[in-house]
C-alpha cells in the first residue's frame, strides 16, 4: 500500500472560492440545445419548450454560470436571427458544425432558460465575422432600460426589464485556424480592445474576456497571450483558456495527471499575464476565465461533423461516454482550477446536455448522469469558504506525457463560519490502494461528517469496455461511503481506492 502525507492550516489561504468557477457551457452545437435543455414535445416541457428533467439535473449539478451561445457556433452567429417571432426566423448554415440552424432558440428563450435554471449568463459575442457595432448592438438589446431601437424591440419581444448582462466573451477561439474568422494576435487584440471600449461606453459595469489560448500545444500559445494584453490589457479584465484531456493510446498514467499540465497551463498564462502588467506598469491584474475544459474523445466518429450537402439540424456529435477514469479526471481537473483561485476567476465546463456532457438526454424521453457529474456537483455543493495551501508528500510515477506526476493530489477548502474542512483527494495509482494522512492539527478537535470516494476496478479494461452510465443505469457505481476515513490526534486519515476521486468533509466537535 502507498502511502502520502499532507499539511494543511487555516492560516494559509490562497484565495475564495469562486462561485463562478462552477460555470458550464451551452453552445448551438449537436443535440445540447435541440432535444438537449429545448425539447417541446418533451412530456415536462415548460411553455417555452424547456425540459423540466434537465433543468432539475442543472440544479442538482451546481452549475453557477452558462457561457452561450458558443463556442465556435458564435464566430458566424448573426443574434439577430434568435429575436422575435418563432416562425419569422430563418433558417442559416452553421459553419462551425456544418448544421442548420433553426433559430428557434435565440437570445430571449435563453435568458428566460437562465432564469428557471437559476444560472447567471456569460454572453459571447461575435467578434469573427461580425465586429465593434455588433457587439454593441447585442448589448444594447440586453442591458439598454429602452428609448432606442434595440432596447424598444426586446421591451416588444416580451422583456420589459433589461437583461442586465455583465459577462462577455470577446470572441472564442480567435487564435485557432479552425475559427471563422480566425485573426493575428495583434489583429484580434486591436479589434477586442475597440469592442471593450465600445461596450463599456454602453454599460461601464461589464466584466470582459479577451479570448487566450484553445490550447497549451499551440504553436503560438505564449506569444499570443502577450500580444493580445499588450493591446487590449486596461480594456478587458480575464483572458480565457481552453484545454480538452483524453486517454490516448492506452496511456492511463498520463490521462489521470492530466490536472498537472492544467496547472502548468494556468502558472504560465498568469506569468505571461503578469510579465505584460510589469512592461505596461498597469496597476490591475488580468486573471483567467478558464471557460472551456473537459474530458474530450476529439478523434472518435462521434466528434466528426456531416459533410458535402448533409447540413442536418442538431446532428448528434460529440455524444461522449464516460467511464470512472474520466470522472477521476474531470474531479482533479476541478482541483486544479480551484488551487488556482487567486488566478481563475471562472470556468465553464463544455458542455452541460449531450454534448461531452454530465448530462444526457434521449429525443422526448429520458434523462442520465453520466460518471463525470458527481465529482463535480459534489465538489459545487461542499466547497465553500477558502481556497487553502496544501503541502503534499507522495510517491511520484513516470508519464509518457508529463514527466514525473505524484500518485496523490490534494485540495482543501475552509468554511470560517461554520468551521468546516473538506479535502478532495485523488489516488492517481493504477494498482495500489494510498493511504492518506493529513495533518490538520489547526483547525482544532474535528469529526468526519462525509467521506465518499468514487472508483472502479475496471480502468484496466480497454476504454469501450469499461463502465459508463446509460438510460438504462446510471447508478450502479456512484461515489459511495469510504467507512475508513477518521481523524484521531490532529490528524485526518483515509484509504483511497486506486484510480479514485475522494471527499472527506471535516467538523468541529
Amino acid at each position: 500500500m502507498l502511502r502520502g502525507t499532507a499539511i494543511v492550516d487555516p492560516a494559509f489561504v490562497v484565495g475564495p472560492v469562486r462561485r463562478n468557477t462552477f460555470g458550464s457551457f451551452v453552445e448551438h452545437l449537436g443535440r445540447c440545445v435541440y432535444t438537449g435543455i429545448h425539447d417541446p414535445h418533451h412530456p415536462t416541457a415548460n411553455a417555452d419548450g424547456f425540459r423540466q428533467d434537465v433543468i432539475d439535473l442543472v440544479r442538482e449539478l451546481g452549475v453557477s454560470t452558462v457561457r452561450y451561445p458558443g463556442g465556435n457556433f458564435v464566430s458566424a452567429y448573426r443574434w439577430q436571427d434568435g429575436i422575435g417571432a418563432v416562425e419569422d426566423r430563418p433558417h442559416r448554415l452553421d459553419l462551425a458544425w456544418h448544421s442548420t440552424e433553426s433559430n428557434t432558440v435565440g437570445l430571449d428563450e435563453f435568458m428566460r432558460w437562465c432564469e428557471v435554471a437559476g444560472v447567471e449568463p456569460m454572453m459571447a459575442v461575435n467578434l469573427g465575422t461580425a465586429g465593434v457595432l455588433d457587439a454593441v448592438d447585442v448589448l444594447e438589446y440586453t442591458n439598454v432600460p429602452g428609448g432606442t431601437a434595440l432596447s424598444d424591440q426586446r421591451r416588444a419581444n416580451g422583456a420589459e426589464a433589461p437583461y442586465r448582462i455583465t459577462m462577455w466573451c470577446l470572441g472564442n477561439e480567435m487564435d485557432g485556424p479552425w475559427q471563422t474568422g480566425h485573426k493575428t494576435a495583434h489583429e484580434y487584440g486591436r479589434l477586442a480592445a475597440e469592442a471593450a471600449r465600445a461596450m463599456r461606453q454602453v454599460d461601464p459595469h461589464l466584466t470582459l474576456v479577451a479570448c487566450g489560448s484553445s490550447g497549451r500545444d499551440l504553436p503560438t500559445f505564449g506569444s499570443w497571450e502577450h500580444t493580445v494584453l499588450t493591446e487590449a490589457y486596461d480594456q478587458v479584465d480575464l483572458i480565457s483558456a481552453h484545454a480538452y484531456y483524453h486517454e490516448a493510446d492506452g496511456d492511463l498514467p498520463s490521462f489521470l495527471a492530466s490536472a498537472v499540465d492544467m496547472d502548468r497551463f494556468i502558472e504560465e498564462v498568469v506569468a505571461t499575464a503578469d510579465a505584460v502588467r510589469a512592461a505596461g506598469k498597469h496597476d490591475k491584474r488580468i486573471s483567467i476565465s478558464f471557460d472551456e475544459w473537459n474530458v474530450w474523445y476529439i478523434d472518435r466518429a462521434e466528434s466528426q461533423p456531416p459533410s458535402g450537402d448533409d447540413w442536418p439540424i442538431a446532428p448528434v456529435l460529440l455524444e461522449d461516454r464516460y467511464s470512472v477514469a474520466d470522472a477521476v479526471v474531470v474531479g482533479n481537473l476541478l482541483m486544479s482550477l480551484l488551487r488556482h483561485t487567486d488566478r481563475v476567476h471562472a470556468a465553464s465546463l463544455a458542455q452541460l446536455v449531450n454534448v461531452i456532457a454530465p448530462i444526457m438526454t434521449e429525443p422526448g424521453g429520458r434523462v442520465w448522469r453520466q460518471t463525470t457529474f458527481h465529482p463535480f456537483a459534489l465538489t459545487s455543493r461542499h466547497a465553500r469558504g477558502e481556497v487553502l495551501q496544501v503541502v503534499v508528500r507522495a510517491p511520484s510515477t513516470e508519464t509518457a506525457k508529463h514527466g514525473d506526476a505524484p500518485v496523490l493530489d490534494v485540495v482543501a477548502t475552509h468554511d470560517t463560519e461554520t468551521g468546516e474542512l473538506v479535502l478532495f483527494a485523488v489516488n492517481r495509482a493504477l494498482d495500489a490502494e494510498l493511504t492518506l494522512d493529513v495533518d490538520v492539527r489547526g483547525f482544532g478537535d474535528l469529526r468526519v461528517i462525509e467521506a465518499v470516494s468514487m472508483a472502479s476496478t475496471d480502468h484496466d479494461l480497454p476504454g469501450e469496455e469499461r463502465w459508463f452510465a446509460t438510460a438504462e443505469d446510471d447508478t450502479s457505481v456512484l461515489p459511495t461511503a469510504n467507512g475508513s476515513a477518521a481523524v484521531s490526534g490532529g490528524r485526518a486519515s483515509a484509504v483511497l481506492p486506486p484510480v479514485s476521486w475522494s471527499m472527506l468533509r471535516l467538523a468541529r466537535v
